[in-house]
């Protein structure tokens, strides 16, 4: 929330403390058309002997603070707010500085989570971009951000790719991340299929948990093949990582770690497995039978490492829904190990699945990449808008398929269909590009600077765009809060469609009043201030034409 409303809520809890009432006074929209906002802080207590009193402070610390009209008193004690446009024009800018909090933290993302050798496909597009965007919202506010992809970089899927490229006398030197690709799902179904290349797997695997030095140079060779595809798809979706560590980094890490919850009891051994020692159902494994190491083996690691090279906060897991299981049970060891007091959560999400709800396939019935949805989408949108540039088009294609997954709330499933998310008149990145470009353009041809002006004089239409840009904090805060992109994606589409209003309610370059343009010019630059910090805050950038 704005500085303004949180000075406000804290003034107003502090009053009712001063009648011994624990209240953290919130602000919220109001279900009344005619009003901006609301508290109803005060309803549970108007049948108490202090209401009228308490109800009489509150509205005075209110009204002295100018943010909304004069509250009206109601017996009731529901407050309903109307805000005060005229103050708000020079105290509001909706820019990074007005928005940003005193109390910082500095906070992890982990997530993206591919394995080498594998291609990105598009069950990774919603770690993506509910990642960039939570990233993008806690350091626009003030955190302090790192985002790490948390490589899939070791272990058993690296051993059978190592012994297939043995098996079929490969030379690693002469491939690429696509013939790597291939390799892959081979190399896993030989391993199901044939015993002599699994023992031979394990063997190898075994060698490189012991840095066997060959099988290093070959491991770093098939990582960096797959790092450079990475980078390569990263650029084309307009996604980066502060960190590119993997389960590699922490491998050295595991040995005395699993020694140390030896000795204290913490883990047991299970018939040549160990467990923890926590009674749980079902139980935590740690290692196999076998010594191989498990994600939470890893996991747990990446614990101690983060501690030791990053003194963080807080710790996000972006990862879908169907693993929380796994994270339950990584938590619940964290704080029976005593690894660390630290804060961690899993930030689940639900599936992206085609239009006809079934999950994403290629024609052959493989995963589909993430490469090739980018691409239809691209050329649907290229086809309908031949004179855009390339640049222009592969622009709006990363607004298509950022804002169709965030507008929905990350918790549930959701259905990608491409005409409905490329409608220039639906709740679209389409639309919400449509009108950022038209007021730029609108800007231009006025030929205005930025001054404000001496007194707004609003239409009806006006002050609805108006009040909806005075409350960017408001939503900010929820998607903050809640980690939760959605509320900000919604608010968008929001303000695009005040604004469109805005723009055919007048015929602005026909008026001559002063004050009046100079009106319409604030409302113009706050809106563009305001669509492109909440586009940067979802990750989408702007076009500059359409």
């Amino acid at each position: 929330m704005n500085k303004l409303f949180n000075e406000l809520t804290n003034s107003l809890s502090k009053e009712f403390k001063n009648y011994n009432l624990n209240e953290s006074v919130q602000l919220s929209m109001s279900k009344l058309p005619e009003y901006d906002m609301q508290i109803n802080n005060l309803v549970k207590y108007n049948k108490s002997d202090f209401f009228e009193e308490l109800r009489k402070n509150i509205i005075k610390i209110i009204n002295s603070s100018n943010l909304f009209k004069v509250v009206e008193e109601n017996n009731i004690g529901f407050l309903n707010l109307e805000l005060n446009h005229e103050f708000l024009k020079n105290k509001i800018t909706n820019t990074k500085d007005n928005i940003k909090r005193k109390e910082n933290e500095k906070i992890i993302f982990d997530y993206g989570g591919p394995n080498i050798g594998k291609p990105l496909h598009v069950g990774h597009m919603r770690t993506l971009n509910i990642g960039r965007s939570l990233y993008n919202i806690h350091s626009f506010i003030g955190n302090e951000v790192i985002s790490d992809i948390h490589l899939g970089d070791w272990g058993m899927p690296i051993a059978q790719i190592i012994t297939y490229l043995e098996k079929k006398s490969i030379d690693l030197a002469k491939i690429d991340s696509n013939q790597l690709e291939i390799i892959y799902p081979k190399a896993s179904e030989e391993y199901k299929q044939n015993n002599e290349f699994k023992i031979r797997a394990q063997e190898i695997n075994k060698k490189l948990n012991n840095n066997d030095k060959d099988l290093l140079t070959i491991w770093k060779s098939i990582k960096d093949i797959s790092i450079k595809s990475l980078k390569e798809n990263f650029k084309l979706f307009n996604h980066s990582f502060d960190e590119w560590l993997g389960e590699s980094d922490v491998n050295d890490l595991i040995p005395e770690m699993i020694n140390d919850l030896i000795n204290n009891k913490k883990i047991i051994n299970d018939s040549g497995a160990l467990i923890s020692a926590q009674d749980t159902e079902p139980k935590i494994l740690i290692t196999k039978s076998d010594g191989s190491y498990l994600y939470i083996t890893t996991d747990l690691a990446t614990i101690l490492y983060r501690q030791n090279n990053f003194s963080y906060d807080k710790a996000f897991y972006i990862v879908d829904n169907r693993q929380s299981l796994h994270f339950k049970q990584l938590f619940d060891s964290i704080n029976f190990f005593g690894l660390s007091t630290l804060y961690h959560e899993h930030i689940s999400y639900g599936t992206l699945n085609d239009s006809d709800g079934n999950p994403f396939k290629t024609r052959d019935g493989g995963t589909k990449p993430l490469s090739e949805l980018f691409e239809e989408t691209y050329i649907y949108i290229k086809n309908i808008n031949v004179s855009l540039k390339e640049s222009t088009i592969q622009q709006l294609t990363n607004s298509v398929l950022t804002f169709s997954d965030l507008i929905t709330n990350r918790k549930t499933d959701y259905k990608f269909d491409l005409e409905k998310f490329t409608n220039v008149n639906g709740k679209t990145g389409i639309y919400v590009q449509y009108a950022q470009v038209r007021a730029k353009k609108l800007l231009q041809t006025l030929n205005q600077n930025k001054s404000q002006p001496c007194e707004l004089i609003l239409s009806e239409v006006d002050k609805k765009l108006l009040s909806k840009l005075y409350m960017f904090g408001y939503f900010l805060e929820q998607a903050f809060s809640l980690n939760e992109p959605h509320h900000l994606a919604n608010y968008l589409y929001d303000i695009s469609n005040l604004f469109n209003q805005f723009y055919e309610s007048e015929k602005i370059s026909e008026i001559t009043d002063l004050d009046h343009l100079s009106s319409k010019i604030f409302l113009i630059n706050l809106f563009l201030t305001t669509s492109h910090n909440v586009m940067h805050c979802l990750g989408i950038a702007p076009v500059e034409q359409m």
